[in-house]
């Protein structure tokens, strides 16, 4: 039986599937941590630990950390090297911290990193991706439900194309995404559904694939457009802010109009630098999703397994809200 509970003030829903026996109460329940206020030492290794979400990410983190009193943490950026990610994690035992968040830069490592942990009685979160142990049994994660991110993506693409007016047949829907990972794939075939139930049907769809970057974004869209010189509208999305700003950046390059692009970003900490300048551009809408959550949330529900001997949720998973150049302000705040 599922069963779901909020854990006020953050703003997230731990889901809790009930208990997993044999190897997989080491993934998700207590297995026999101290409970006490000693110092704690939580490892958050992270992948392209540069981009502007997982800096708040590790912010969120040292934020929670701050609150919770007497909680050190120590932040590896491993970019997308999995051997970097396996050398991290061999440190951090090695160290013997209390607890690990890792974001890995392949899901392929899921196992050996599970297994690390577990042979070390280290308690350890997955965040943002994903990741299974060698039988198949998915780690406590916290981050985001990537279908129901990509569908209010696709809803809001739909919308917008519908209130444009443009004939179908003139447009071209670009998708940016690191194709091999799952939480992009997952976001990926929400934002295609949720735009096909809007409009009825998808103008012609042109994969793009990434390394999730900016700038690999540009290049690999820029190439496209040079390759479909007359196709006069685009609509635009990936699988998350730095993919679709770099195929937007890319348009414009090619003198593609901002009023001829519907780009609708999956983040928002890109697309808000437009808004908060008060340029023009084809970034109109964005899903604004907050890495400074998810570090916390990560953080939060290590400690309480650590000193309260509470089981890590399976599921731990964000709230989102479509933000708009109108709008972002009272809903983000500020815009790094």
């Amino acid at each position: 039986m599922k069963r779901e509970q909020t854990r006020k003030g953050w703003g997230w829903s731990a889901m809790c599937f009930g208990a997993v026996a044999g190897f997989g109460t080491a993934l998700t329940g207590s297995i026999g941590w101290a409970a006490d206020n000693k110092p704690l030492t939580i490892a958050v290794i992270q992948k392209q630990g540069d981009q502007q979400y997982f800096v708040d990410e590790a912010n969120g983190a040292r934020d929670a950390a701050t609150q919770l009193g007497n909680v050190k943490i120590n932040v590896v950026n491993v970019a997308m090297d999995s051997n970097a990610a396996i050398s991290a994690m061999n440190v951090m035992v090695g160290q013997k911290v209390d607890g690990i968040v890792i974001v890995v830069p392949d899901q392929q490592i899921g196992p050996q990193v599970i297994e690390m942990a577990a042979q070390a009685k280290i308690p350890l979160v997955s965040a943002d991706d994903p990741i299974k142990s060698g039988t198949g049994e998915t780690a406590a994660f916290v981050g985001f439900d990537g279908y129901d991110m990509g569908s209010k993506v696709g809803e809001t693409a739909g919308t917008l194309f519908k209130a444009s007016g443009w004939p179908i047949d003139s447009v071209r829907v670009a998708a940016a995404y690191q194709q091999q990972l799952s939480v992009c794939q997952d976001r990926e075939r929400g934002e295609e559904e949720a735009f096909q139930k809007i409009v009825g049907s998808l103008p012609k769809l042109i994969k793009i694939g990434t390394d999730n970057s900016a700038m690999d974004a540009q290049n690999r869209t820029g190439a496209v457009v040079t390759a479909n010189p007359d196709v006069k509208h685009w609509v635009v999305w990936g699988c998350n802010d730095e993919n679709e700003t770099g195929e937007v950046t890319a348009l414009a390059n090619a003198g593609i109009p901002a009023e001829n692009i519907i780009g609708v970003g999956l983040g928002a900490y890109l697309d808000c630098k437009d808004w908060q300048a008060g340029q023009k551009s084809g970034n109109k809408s964005a899903l604004f999703i907050s890495g400074r959550d998810v570090g916390s949330a990560a953080v939060r529900v290590l400690v309480a397994a650590i000193r309260d001997h509470q089981p890590l949720p399976p599921k731990t998973i964000a709230t989102t809200t479509i933000v708009t150049p109108e709008n972002w302000k009272a809903t983000m705040g500020t815009c790094s």
